[in-house]
């Protein structure tokens, strides 16, 4: 330390450097995902376990919670900034919970993630849910610990998904997904009652949907010089630095338009990484230069995916570049209608907006019942199915198109489902704010100017960072509290637009 640095600085150079040893685990995690063969799992698991366990020992030490205080008490004998005082507040919450962590669980953590994982690809692969199913439940028993050593004033389920959603309880929760449990199998019978246009048997090369990926992330302003794509089994978006932002997608056999929509999906997390809150103080090391919470994280996601890739603005732009690549399209609403087929299926990466948030509300209810109410991990795959015949009216043909499709629990992220629906909902209201402000989404994509739709965000969205949770982010751009509303009104009248000329089928 130089001398007279004050405790802020060491502080921060402090903070700097937790975040160069998670940026080389999230590194290690791009890694396995990516190019990573699966005979190096073993070893790969064993380097994530020890910076698992140095991460924690760094976070949660003796020497770190005095320089913490120092810096507080510096802080209060001074001008009292705000950001200051907030960054220490966030910092203050994640040292109290990593003190109440025991490093042999953390260890234990780490090690049962990376076993996880390749399980749950060699299950996914076999479509054999027993190769998974004790994977799962040492993640279940390792988190149920969890949440029983941080001692908070929630559920188990409740604890594990502070991280993702800050604040939420399960009873905000359920009271948000309530509309939507009634209001969206309604939707869908509606859909389903009307023809639909049906394609032929129909596909991209893998070289046309890559091309096509790329040309749209070039169209939304791709800067190569500090972002690249790749392929995964499961899409994701990854920061590794602050001028260093990953992407992935996959090709899925008869979906053609699969790659194009994941690429567009991640390429909005990344958008959002990219616009949180640049100030040195904060970007990248403190917790202001972070995500607000995951459910935000999607609503930038959902918002470059559905109100922008899928709009029939964009498809009007667009078709004519896909039959190029091979699409049987004859004009712009064919494109339109193959975006959003609006009808049940058995994937929730593949589904459309209406039918997705009834995905999210089967995992939602399933990891609850996971950890909260007894239902036991064999008993999974027959559970997942059930529920799947009952909501969506569709059955999984086997454990990799039902209970193995998701990477989630494999790395025993539970509580994280739930922000992919409230993403939707946040997506939702925030564009309503938008068109309130510049006019609707569909009007700047049909005249080429997207760059306004993410200058609008950068301003009023993006810098916020974790100054603020989800629901007051939600109220301070909108000016409303968080609803279903907006979401609902949003679904009906793209479905009305898309099922417009057609007759209800008559049984």
């Amino acid at each position: 330390m130089g001398a007279g640095e004050s405790a802020w600085d060491r502080l921060g150079k402090h903070q700097r450097e937790t975040q160069l040893i998670a940026s080389i685990q999230s590194t290690l995690y791009w890694d396995q995902n990516t190019r990573m063969p699966s005979g190096g799992a073993p070893w790969r698991g064993e380097q994530l376990t020890l910076l698992a366990t140095q991460l924690h020992a760094r976070q949660s030490s003796s020497a770190y919670s005095d320089l913490v205080k120092e810096a507080r008490q510096a802080w209060q004998s001074s001008d009292r900034c705000p950001h200051q005082g907030r960054n220490l507040d966030l910092i203050e919450l994640e040292l109290g919970r990593q003190q109440s962590l025991d490093p042999t669980l953390v260890a234990a953590l780490a090690r049962a993630k990376a076993d996880g994982y390749d399980r749950w690809q060699q299950a996914r692969s076999a479509s054999d849910f027993n190769l998974f199913a004790p994977a799962l439940q040492r993640l279940i028993d390792l988190r149920r610990e969890q949440a029983r050593q941080l001692n908070e004033s929630r559920s188990c389920w409740e604890t594990l998904a502070q991280p993702f959603e800050p604040d939420l309880s399960l009873d905000r929760l359920q009271a948000l997904f309530a509309p939507l449990r009634t209001r969206l199998p309604e939707l869908v019978a509606e859909a389903c009652s009307r023809p639909r246009p049906r394609f032929c048997e129909w596909d991209l090369s893998e070289g046309a949907q890559q091309a096509l990926s790329e040309e749209l992330l070039q169209s939304w302003g791709r800067d190569p010089a500090m972002t690249c794509m790749a392929r995964s089994p499961h899409p994701f978006s990854i920061t590794l630095g602050p001028a260093d932002f990953r992407i992935t997608t996959r090709v899925v056999p008869s979906q053609p338009l699969s790659c194009f929509l994941a690429t567009a999906h991640e390429w909005g997390h990344s958008l959002y990484e990219q616009g949180l809150p640049d100030q040195s103080h904060q970007w990248f090391a403190w917790p202001l230069g972070q995500a607000t919470s995951m459910a935000v994280h999607e609503s930038q996601s959902l918002f470059w995916e559905n109100r922008i890739a899928r709009s029939q603005s964009f498809a009007e732009l667009w078709w004519r570049r896909f039959v190029e690549a091979g699409a049987p399209f004859t004009g712009p609403r064919d494109l339109w209608q193959a975006m959003n087929p609006m009808a049940p299926g058995p994937n929730r990466v593949e589904s459309d907006e209406l039918t997705y948030g009834l995905h999210i509300l089967i995992r939602t209810d399933l990891e609850i019942a996971l950890l909260e109410e007894g239902l036991a991990v064999k008993d999974l795959p027959g559970e997942w199915n059930r529920r799947y015949r009952e909501l969506l009216g569709v059955t999984p043909a086997d454990d990799a198109e039902g209970c193995l499709q998701d990477v989630h629990w494999s790395e025993g992220l539970f509580g994280y489902f739930p922000s992919y629906l409230l993403g939707h909902l946040i997506s939702a209201q925030i564009s309503e704010a938008m068109t309130e402000s510049i006019g609707p989404p569909e009007e700047h994509v049909q005249r080429g100017e997207v760059s306004r739709l993410l200058a609008w965000l950068r301003e009023h969205v993006h810098p916020l960072g974790r100054a603020v949770n989800a629901e007051q982010l939600v109220e301070k751009v909108s000016g409303r509290p968080l609803s279903t509303d907006p979401f609902l009104r949003y679904l009906e009248a793209k479905l009305d637009r898309l099922l417009k000329g057609t007759e209800p089928v008559r049984s």
